[in-house]
């Protein structure tokens, strides 16, 4: 339901303009928030006018009024003051928490619409009537999936909701304890450097409003309600993905994972395979800081001999050994092309294995 704290903040705002005192309860008769305390019990006097037939009544000095949501109760207000104001002060205050309340439910439907979407619980059939009643309409979406370092909290959720729900057309839902999911209306926003700008964003301000280290993974670009879900897949695979290969990446989209989606879906069997043909047996132990170093700036400068030697500040012929040395161990010589790139997808299919046996 609706948040106490949203409850109590209208009540005083309330309480502030027209000066009357103003408590209310739950359809059972609990507090749930006022400007003050009543005297005595009031339970039962509020579970009494809660079964009545009136929609308001005068009562040990108090104006009741019943406060209805979708057709059932589901508070009852109470005005206490001698003023003549405090009836015309209860039925506003009473509109006021009635309107805050159906809009709460019409967003927490709205959400759990998004979420049967996400989940694949929705036939399509259903989906567009459904959508249909809670006025949302067909766009241009991106799925967005917030990955918490450690313990998620609320605090979290709340700054993603902050930056986004302002707009009705954007959706910001969870479906575990460890991601917030933001389902991006992207229809202004028709380049993807856009996106992956969005991406850096929300890394940037939850990291300095919140203090938590997150991952962002996005999706395609889909305008079918039902396709959501598969831009939420997509994005979950992007981190994950991302995780084994990009692990430096704070933001990765599922549009760049390139060749790593490929061998992130090969079965263990066939990469065991691969490696053996391509090593003859056990992978060579050769590859410390220096080597390692040495082969990822020279892919980095596209197998560039001198651009590479001038980056790790050694001479060219220094480099030109350190290759051959590594086409001795391994049998490749990365300085041609179809070598190379035997030898990067090699690299990725190890990380991929390695990555599982940590699992």
């Amino acid at each position: 339901m609706l948040s106490n704290h949203k409850i109590q903040t209208a009540l005083d705002e309330i309480k502030e303009i027209s000066r009357i005192d103003l408590v209310l309860y739950s359809d059972k008769g609990k507090p749930v928030a006022g400007t003050f305390v009543p005297e005595g019990d009031m339970e039962q006097a509020v579970l009494l006018f809660a079964d009545s037939m009136a929609e308001s009544q005068m009562a040990g000095g108090c104006h009741f009024f019943k406060i209805i949501v979708d057709g059932a109760l589901e508070y009852v207000l109470l005005t206490c003051s001698s003023s003549e104001d405090a009836y015309m002060v209860g039925r506003l205050a009473a509109c006021q928490i009635r309107n805050l309340a159906a809009a709460y439910m019409e967003q927490f439907d709205r959400n759990n619409f998004m979420q049967n979407i996400l989940l694949g619980n929705m036939l399509v059939v259903d989906m567009y009537s459904k959508a249909q009643k809670l006025h949302i309409e067909q766009a241009e979406r991106v799925v967005f999936v917030i990955e918490v370092s450690g313990t998620k909290d609320t605090a979290v959720m709340e700054l993603v909701k902050n930056l986004f729900v302002v707009r009705t057309k954007d959706f910001v839902t969870e479906v575990d304890e460890q991601t917030v999911i933001l389902i991006k209306d992207v229809r202004d926003q028709k380049e993807d450097a856009a996106l992956e700008s969005l991406a850096s964003m929300i890394v940037d301000n939850i990291h300095a409003e919140a203090m938590v280290r997150v991952r962002v993974g996005y999706g395609n670009r889909v305008n079918n309600l039902q396709d959501i879900a598969k831009s939420y897949q997509e994005a979950k695979m992007a981190l994950e993905v991302g995780r084994i290969f990009y692990a430096e990446k704070e933001t990765i989209a599922y549009g760049c994972l390139g060749i790593g989606r490929l061998i992130y879906q090969l079965p263990m069997s066939l990469c065991e395979m691969f490696i053996r043909e391509v090593f003859g047996g056990e992978v060579p132990d050769i590859f410390g800081e220096e080597i390692s170093t040495t082969i990822q700036k020279f892919f980095d400068n596209n197998l560039n001999i001198s651009e590479t030697a001038r980056q790790l500040y050694v001479h060219r012929n220094t480099l030109v050994y350190r290759l051959e040395r590594l086409q001795k161990v391994i049998g490749l010589d990365i300085r041609r092309f179809d070598d190379a790139m035997t030898f990067r997808i090699a690299m990725m299919v190890l990380a991929h294995m390695n990555y599982h046996k940590k699992e």
